[in-house]
């Protein structure tokens, strides 16, 4: 018998499964079809979800005991593993972040979500640091990509399972598609494709930038027409 046996049996039994799937379910509702994203260009561009893979989970669970000694059970999963329920919300340009951002936290003031953790956001660039600083966001500093990341639960329970949601741009989710590919679950070993990362990184930011600059454009050239 494996080490994890257990703990791998209970996230498969039906119950947890249905619950999960659930809660996935209305999560991705929420993006897809609240009207406070439907404007003449959909804030929300699209909406990926799924349930952890069993075979992840076991590699999580696994490096989690490696890597921080935590000794993982039935008891502990759902407040350890934040992440067995994924969301990603892609957006086309970071003006429409704001409007995602303030939906998300309408649903925690209502008592529709609560939060598990801080919403943290993550980024190289400095200003884009500043920008979800002065939403109330945690900036923290990663070599690479931008996202945001938000843990909730559908109520305060202690015991409830998380869900991630992250938000990115296109721009940044085609670099996250391309390094997951390269570097998940091991990491690559070669120099040459962890600096070629690097610079894509560099690319889609400039990307999201440049799509901005095109809309705002876009808006002053309307107003200046009406």
């Amino acid at each position: 018998m494996g080490k994890f046996d257990d703990v791998l049996a209970f996230y498969q039994t039906p119950t947890t499964q249905f619950q999960l799937e659930s809660f996935r379910k209305r999560v991705k509702d929420f993006f897809e079809n609240n009207p406070a994203f439907n404007d003449h260009l959909s804030v929300v561009h699209s909406v990926k979800s799924r349930l952890k893979d069993v075979n992840h989970l076991e590699e999580k669970l696994v490096r989690k005991e490696n890597e921080k000694g935590t000794q993982i059970t039935t008891a502990n999963l759902f407040n350890e593993i934040t992440d067995l329920i994924g969301v990603r919300v892609l957006h086309l340009y970071f003006d429409q972040f704001g409007i995602i951002h303030n939906e998300i936290m309408k649903q925690i003031e209502n008592g529709e979500w609560t939060l598990f953790e801080p919403p943290k956001a993550y980024t190289w660039d400095p200003d884009m640091s500043e920008e979800f600083e002065k939403l109330g966001i945690n900036s923290n500093r990663k070599d690479s990509y931008t996202s945001v990341h938000y843990v909730i639960k559908p109520n305060p329970k202690e015991n409830v399972f998380c869900c991630e949601i992250q938000v990115r741009t296109l721009f940044e989710e085609i670099w996250g598609e391309i390094d997951h590919s390269i570097n998940y679950p091991v990491k690559t070993d070669s120099i040459a494709c962890a600096e070629q990362l690097k610079v894509l990184s560099k690319l889609a930011s400039t990307g999201t930038r440049l799509a901005d600059s095109i809309f705002r454009s876009h808006n002053d050239h309307k107003k200046n027409e009406s």
